[in-house]
């Protein structure tokens, strides 16, 4: 069976996306969903949503029942599901982090799948592990046939910064679109992250609107954003900012092996990008090569520094600095440092 296209798989989590969202809309929550993916603040939100809709009256609480990974079995699961709600209309079971793919009893879960009572919602929560589907077996059709699966992937930019808008004005604080932008791009795409950086950012900033000062003061940078600025320092041949982020990165308490990991997919993307730009191709294409939403623009202009053998080398480099850290042939700060220096004299 042939492989889903990245534009096809899009449109399948928007799909179950839209589909939970109507639902709940209209006040009638299916009977089996999957929730999976890694925005896990929208995720958390909608599975209170559909559990409140579901949940009714004052003994809702009797009408919930959770099945961990390790007390999941058959019996478990039909003894949940035929449980009767108590002085309400509908139940609602939810299993947490058990993978329906590698279960031994798939016929098992394809009948109770098959066959929910009406008053029952079940929901299979994937939080610590990934939901792996195989839509070969008839588990998967099950699934497909009686419940919806919905992937809670990174949303859009346009999205994020008007949500990173109204959480500032639920703080009584107001921020631009493009610092909007410029915190997505310092702290990553997630909203559990951003949150968190928006609550510090309004605590500290002292006056009405957000300024890059505040943002600067207080929110913490990802580890990609760290390495991606030094790679800019180095195009634009400042190696002391390039220095200085590095040892931002170690009072963060970075550890080198992370770091050159990160600096290392930085040059495969900046190479990557290079050669976009030898071929006539756009921004579009190396963000769909990379699955980036934001900074693939960015990424664009930065490789417009670089020449194509400075990026095939770096990229060597990095990976030969990497393995001579795993093996212990130098002081892991001493070998990031002396990587960083050669790399801005060759530029």
């Amino acid at each position: 069976m042939p492989q889903k296209s990245k534009t096809d798989k899009k449109k399948s989590d928007a799909s179950g996306f839209n589909k939970l969202k109507k639902d709940l809309s209209a006040g009638t929550p299916g009977q089996l969903y999957i929730f999976h993916g890694e925005e896990t603040y929208l995720r958390d939100y909608y599975l209170g949503r559909l559990r409140d809709a579901v949940i009714t009256g004052g003994l809702g609480e009797f009408n919930r029942h959770d099945i961990g990974a390790r007390d999941m079995s058959p019996h478990a699961l039909e003894e949940a599901v035929d449980c009767l709600p108590m002085m309400a209309g509908r139940t609602f079971v939810q299993v947490t982090d058990f993978d329906l793919f590698k279960a031994g009893d798939r016929e098992e879960y394809v009948r109770i799948l098959s066959n929910l009572p009406d008053y029952c919602c079940l929901v299979f929560l994937y939080d610590v592990i990934e939901y792996k589907s195989d839509a070969r077996t008839k588990l998967a059709a099950a699934i497909r046939d009686h419940g919806t699966a919905v992937n809670f992937v990174r949303q859009q930019e346009t999205d994020l910064v008007g949500w990173i808008r109204r959480r500032f004005r639920a703080l009584d604080k107001e921020i631009d679109p493009r610092l909007c932008r410029e915190l997505i791009e310092l702290c990553g795409g997630l909203m559990q992250d951003l949150q968190q950086e928006i609550e510090k950012i309004g605590a500290y900033a002292r006056g009405p609107a957000i300024t890059r000062a505040d943002i600067d003061a207080v929110a913490t940078p990802q580890l990609s954003a760290g390495v991606f600025d030094i790679a800019d320092a180095i195009g634009r041949k400042d190696f002391d900012e390039a220095a200085r982020v590095l040892g931002d990165l170690y009072r963060m308490q970075v550890k080198p092996q992370d770091i050159i990991g990160a600096f290392g997919m930085q040059m495969r993307k900046l190479y990557s990008a290079r050669l976009a730009l030898d071929r006539g191709r756009d921004a579009g294409y190396v963000a769909e090569l990379w699955g980036m939403q934001f900074p693939a623009t960015r990424l664009m202009n930065s490789a417009r520094r670089f020449s194509l053998p400075w990026c095939r080398r770096a990229v060597v480099r990095c990976a030969q600095t990497g393995a001579a850290l795993r093996s212990g042939a130098g002081a892991p700060e001493e070998l990031m440092t002396g990587l960083l220096l050669e790399l801005a004299t060759q530029v």
